[in-house]
């Protein structure tokens, strides 16, 4: 069975729902007054969510063997992403937007870690390609995306202060 080429249009249909879901959240939350902040640092997750799959999809052979203990690890990673989603409801989005006057979500999984969704993104990003063998995909994407997830948290966290006062 060749179960990389439909995990990855698992993958690329989850995330091309997730973009749906948000881009309709970040109209809702922009006609409510949000303000987004750090637009221009948004293409670089899109670019490295991007480059991922296509790492994946160029670089594993189609006939590779996953390992399926790892694939269900992906797969609980997904249902903490759920999570994350059903507590922030209206409010989920892929852009970082501040609603003026609203305090943060403290519950769910908010409870627990500061940025869940990153903790799960970075798990993602490191075990799809290590269900594969491609562990250099998996170093050089969790590399990229420490970078780009350590820049978009310092923004999160200036926002958030900000809200908070």
């Amino acid at each position: 069975m060749n179960a990389l080429p439909l995990v990855l249009a698992a993958v690329a249909l989850q995330r091309g729902a997730e973009l749906l879901l948000a881009g309709a959240n970040t109209r809702r939350l922009r006609a409510q007054g949000a303000v987004e902040i750090d637009a221009a640092g948004y293409k670089w997750i899109v670019s490295l969510h991007a480059l991922w799959l296509a790492a994946l999809a160029l670089t594993v052979p189609p006939a590779t063997r996953p390992s399926w203990p790892l694939l269900g690890i992906y797969g609980g990673l997904q249902l903490v992403r759920l999570w994350v989603i059903a507590t922030l409801g209206r409010r989920w989005t892929t852009r970082v937007l501040v609603l003026p006057g609203v305090p943060p979500v403290r519950g769910g999984p908010y409870r627990y870690f500061r940025h869940p969704n990153y903790a799960v993104v970075a798990g993602e990003i490191a075990v799809l390609p290590l269900a594969f063998g491609a562990a250099g995909v998996a170093l050089l994407f969790s590399l990229g995306n420490l970078g780009v997830l350590l820049r978009r948290i310092r923004v999160e966290e200036r926002a958030l202060a900000c809200r908070s006062g």
